[in-house]
């Protein structure tokens, strides 16, 4: 079949950009590959180009040529990089379209662009011609956002599905302009430095929460287009909140119209199922040993931070790509060469990509998402690191919950389990997670695992959240559990935000609110959250009053605070702390206060230090210690 006069023979690359791209190197292919609208001899229209090199025959089709697969063919490049390119005149942005394939197998296909910027609104599945021109207007943000996205400043993350974070119309979603009011307005409320969003790149399956991605380069047209989710992130800038965005390099879904089988053989992942197929999400594997896959990934990494001005990137299920017998039983997968389990080329791909996302954007953030015990994961790539800005504690976690899960009676038995995160703490620069992941599947609400009666159960939950506040690591709170919802997370319901005109959830958002104020504008609990330096233990030992005592530092040698955790309802009076140094400690927070649901019965006012020795210090405090709460004191 000849090349049809309407598909003129036009390239946006030069030879270095293949070279780059072959060699797995070319991290910017979003500005060659794809749709892209430009002038050729003075006549407009869309350059197109795609990997495909295994097929015998590539073709636009699309709303403009009745998805006739016989009129409009690209050029297949002379020089072995398998990409198909061409010319068309006379389209532009809005033009509905796929690539028509004839695979090496005779097989037909249909596919979506792996780079286009824009699809139909799911299940419609045809990507869109379309730009991602946008007049910003967060310059003072973007040449000043070190000073928010620094190792040493503070991360109160809130993790929102922009899907289900409020849903005023029934089952109809917020756009991103509705959320750009609504949502800004609230997290500014409430004192979070930062948003994460789930997945917004395009997915086909609206319940797998976005982690089923076959538009990378796209932002979900559920809610919008690409100017709409860049104005999102604008006015999150100008309200002083940090973007990131859940990346997912670690697997995709297997639709007939994304990257599976894209030129009719496993060209984005391994053909062996045993390193190829995920069997925990039934979908497809990158396959990180190939060139041309690093660069897609990378490039699209790049391209979030680029265009879209994101802050970090949270990449998912880091763990199933760094061990290749993850989830799998004996026989089920192939050792390395060394006859290990780890995934070399996958460890070698996450070092290249953070590489090039610091070497590019080193005023953002790399955060991995990692449960085992792989060393080095926040490390630098120089000492043998994966080289991750950050890593989910995920041992805190599971260790906080099952505490906080007993009867206060028996937390005694317990104690360790709240003091081992700090064995190992500093060994990574950890994030502390309270996620979706914790909220779902049968797990319930985080106010369910709190046990007792009404007052109690919020009682417990301000001090397992000030017991996170002031514990060392970065914290990120999933949206609805800083008001208690009571229900399990449902992306077809929403958030149940009318429970926030009760007393007790009204009371916990208060707290919520004032304890992120409180987090982000105090630097000793937050200036050296990844330094041993910054946190000593004042008595972990009193398991027998399951009361922990602790400080947090900051940079400067007077920079400290006090905390007090009583993991009980029993009030325990001229209860004695070892304290640093003379002088007076003022209160910064009481997680008792009348303001925030708490007794109200036990106030504390300023402390003046003893000159006495207690917890091995020279001076001491003593106050009343109020049930079933977290007391912070500045010292000073």
């Amino acid at each position: 079949m000849s090349t049809p006069s309407t598909v003129t023979a036009h390239s946006l690359f030069s030879d270095f950009d293949i070279s780059l791209w072959k060699a797995g190197k070319n991290f910017r292919a979003y500005d060659k590959l794809g749709s892209h609208v430009i002038e050729v001899n003075g006549v407009s229209g869309t350059y197109f180009a795609v990997w495909a090199p295994n097929a015998k025959y590539v073709a636009v089709v699309g709303d403009f040529n009745s998805w006739n697969r016989g009129t409009h063919q690209l050029n297949p490049r002379w020089d072995s990089s398998g990409i198909w390119e061409g010319f068309i005149p006379d389209i532009g942005n809005g033009t509905i379209y796929k690539y028509a394939i004839d695979g090496p197998n005779g097989r037909w296909l249909e596919k979506g662009d792996p780079f286009a910027r824009l699809w139909e609104t799911p299940p419609k599945t045809a990507s869109i011609v379309w730009d991602t021109y946008f007049e910003w207007d967060d310059a003072e943000w973007m040449e000043n956002r070190t000073e928010h996205n620094g190792i040493d400043k503070p991360y109160s993350v809130y993790e929102v599905h922009l899907g289900s974070w409020k849903k005023p119309k029934g089952h109809e979603s917020l756009s991103y302009r509705e959320l750009a009011v609504e949502l800004v307005d609230y997290v500014k409320e409430m004192n979070f430095t930062h948003v994460e969003f789930l997945p917004v790149m395009e997915h086909p399956y609206f319940p797998s929460w976005g982690y089923q991605i076959t538009g990378y380069f796209a932002p979900s047209s559920r809610f919008g287009g690409p100017q709409d989710f860049m104005y999102l992130v604008q006015e999150l800038h100008k309200a002083g909140i940090g973007v990131i965005l859940d990346w997912v390099p670690s697997h995709f879904p297997t639709d007939a119209h994304g990257l599976a089988d894209f030129d009719g053989t496993h060209l984005f992942d391994h053909e062996d199922p045993r390193l190829g197929f995920h069997p925990d999400w039934k979908s497809a594997i990158f396959n990180y040993g190939r060139n041309e896959v690093r660069s897609f990934l990378i490039s699209n990494a790049l391209f979030w931070l680029d265009r879209y001005h994101v802050d970090g990137l949270r990449v998912d299920a880091v763990a199933s790509m760094l061990y290749l017998d993850y989830s799998r039983n004996a026989g089920e997968w192939i050792p390395n060469v060394y006859g290990g389990n780890e995934n070399l080329e996958a460890i070698a791909f996450l070092r290249e990509f953070n590489e090039a996302v610091y070497r590019e954007y080193p005023d953002t953030m790399t955060i991995a998402e990692e449960s085992t015990s792989f060393s080095g994961v926040s490390r630098p790539i120089y000492v043998g690191g994966l080289g991750f800005g950050q890593k989910w504690m995920m041992g805190w976690m599971h260790d906080t919950l099952a505490y906080f899960k007993n009867d206060p009676v028996h937390r005694s038995y317990h104690h360790g389990e709240l003091t081992f995160s700090l064995v190992y703490a500093f060994t990574e620069n950890f994030m502390l997670p309270l996620s979706h992941d914790e909220v779902v599947h049968g797990k319930g609400p985080l106010i369910d695992r709190m046990p007792g009666d009404e007052w109690q159960r919020f009682a417990n939950l301000r001090t397992m959240y000030g017991y996170m506040y002031t514990h060392p690591g970065s914290k990120l709170m999933f949206m609805g559990g800083e008001f208690g919802q009571t229900t399990e997370w449902s992306i077809e319901r929403g958030l149940d935000w009318s429970l926030t005109k009760y007393t007790p959830h009204k009371t916990l958002s208060k707290y919520f609110s004032d304890l992120n104020k409180i987090y982000k504008t105090t630097t000793a609990l937050y200036e050296q959250a990844y330094d041993p330096k910054g946190f000593e233990w004042i008595d972990l030992g009193d398991h027998q009053n399951s009361i922990l005592t602790y400080l947090r530092r900051g940079k400067k040698d007077d920079d400290t605070v006090v905390v007090i955790n009583n993991l009980t309802p029993t009030v325990r009076n001229k209860y004695r702390v070892g304290v640093p140094a003379k002088g007076k400690y003022s209160v910064l927070l009481n997680s008792d206060d009348a303001q925030y649901g708490g007794t109200g019965n036990y106030e504390i006012k300023t402390l003046k230090a003893v000159p006495s020795e207690w917890n091995g210090r020279p001076y001491h405090i003593e106050l009343t210690v109020p049930p079933l709460c977290t007391v912070i004191l500045k010292q000073g």
